[in-house]
């Protein structure tokens, strides 16, 4: 690779330059519960301010500018500020540690060690990042294994994919979570907590992750009761410290959880610039941002990204317009039924309602066969759901719904799997294929599919 080392000098010196530049501070002239009123000052819009209260630093971040005044959401609240407090800009970017050092460690939205193991070194990078090039991106075409039958033949994910898991509260997104991490076929694990409850911080990493996962996870924690912009940003670091891994080389898995509490956070930000709500509340910013951060996941040049994202759909309503947006952009969603969670099927997988977009991409011929056929009896077996329970379907008169008849109570097995119930995909396969009474077909190994070249090539 060629270095212009004249462009280089160039924007070192442009850097210098802006940074020995003179900045105007600002005085606060209004507190509000969601944000700090400062005029006077000279900054720019998503510029990282300081705010010097009686001694302490509070930062924070410019979201919008009218009539000479800069409106601030700060990163600690806005307890104890005063009118008349002094607000600068900060210098250079807001920047996040990344690399190999973060492996086993448990850090907030900003990047800082919150597990008591030690100050942190080595590399920071900007936390702001643009999405990887479209045209340079590697294709989508390895298969990712997560260990979950129902996800691994029926919703299959690829190394690079972007997928949702589309729940309400209580109906086990975090278990599937923490099954599909400890047979993630990845090199390193980025986790982010938004707005989770704080129980359920030291319950992820100690129970779902546990040490052997711990030693190749990051885990980034912003819990409800913080500010929206420390639970906005932690989704955000999460993320670069995720792109840092993918641009080493190595295979990440990102799981995020949950975008929903991201956008609340941002629409708390937007509400208090002054944004106008469109859809139930959301200012239009909430789906600005959904796409900018959702399309930093995927493949690069160098690595693969493959990311879950979870999605609290309020109500059960899966036409909620965080849950519209999300599932427009991403490749794929999974969706938990709380009606299979309180009849005790976990994981709560409706398979009906769930896809993969790159389905086609990561099964062989024989695979498909069998997943569709899968969806077929499952299909049958609802559809006339009402006729079986008051006993006026007469077995003979549909070939098609006998079959599903048959086969639903040995599906119904296969999908249903223990915490701990690991199963290697060829086995996996074995399973599916007695269940829905089709037999192997030995001319293809189904745990090795062929990629899209292979197949284009034959």
């Amino acid at each position: 690779m060629t270095v212009d080392f004249d462009s280089v000098a160039e924007h070192r010196w442009s850097q210098a330059i802006a940074a020995a530049r003179p900045r105007r501070a600002g005085q606060i002239t209004a507190v509000t519960p969601s944000g700090i009123e400062v005029a006077g000052l000279d900054a720019a819009t998503g510029d990282h301010v300081v705010v010097n209260a009686d001694g302490r630093e509070i930062p924070g971040t410019v979201i919008a500018l009218a009539h000479g005044s800069a409106r601030i959401t700060s990163f600690a609240g806005v307890e104890g500020l005063k009118l008349g407090m002094r607000c600068t800009p900060a210098l250079g970017r807001l920047t996040v540690p990344v690399g190999q050092q973060l492996l086993g460690r448990v850090l907030d939205a900003l990047g800082r060690p919150i597990d008591n193991q030690g100050a942190l070194g080595g590399l920071k990078s900007e936390l702001d990042s643009p999405a990887p090039d479209p045209m340079t991106r590697r294709a989508v075409e390895q298969p990712f294994i997560t260990g979950v039958r129902a996800i691994d033949t029926a919703i299959p994910l690829a190394k690079g994919q972007r997928i949702g898991i589309f729940a309400g509260s209580g109906v086990g997104k975090s278990t599937l979570l923490s099954m599909a991490t400890k047979s993630a076929s990845a090199d390193v694990i980025v986790v982010a907590l938004v707005g989770e409850r704080g129980r359920e911080v030291r319950e992820f990493i100690d129970q779902h992750l546990g040490d052997d996962g711990m030693k190749k996870s990051v885990v980034v924690v912003s819990t409800g009761d913080e500010p929206a912009l420390m639970r906005l940003t932690a989704a955000q670091t999460a993320t670069r410290i995720a792109e840092d891994f993918r641009d080493e080389g190595l295979d990440v898995l990102l799981i995020l959880d949950s975008v929903t509490r991201f956008a609340m956070a941002q629409r708390e930000i937007g509400l208090s610039a002054g944004e106008l709500p469109v859809a139930r509340g959301y200012p239009p910013s909430v789906l600005t941002e959904l796409p900018k951060l959702l399309e930093r996941a995927g493949n690069s040049a160098w690595g693969t990204m493959t990311a879950i994202y979870t999605v609290l759909v309020d109500g059960d309503d899966m036409n909620d317009p965080v849950a519209d947006a999300v599932r427009g952009i991403l490749d794929g969603h999974i969706v938990l039924s709380r009606q299979l969670a309180n009849s005790g099927h976990f994981p709560a997988i409706d398979v009906l309602q769930s896809v993969s977009r790159l389905a086609a991409t990561v099964h062989n011929d024989h695979q498909q066969t069998v997943s569709r056929r899968l969806r077929e009896l499952m299909a049958e077996y609802t559809n006339a759901r009402d006729l079986l329970e008051v006993g006026a379907y007469v077995p003979g008169a549909s070939k098609s719904l006998d079959d599903a008849v048959e086969h639903m109570p040995d599906i119904n097995r296969f999908l249903m799997q223990g915490h701990s119930d690991q199963t290697s995909p060829d086995h996996t396969w074995r399973m599916l294929e007695q269940a829905i009474g089709m037999p192997r077909a030995e001319a293809r190994e189904p745990s090795a599919p062929a990629s899209p070249r292979e197949r284009a090539a034959a």
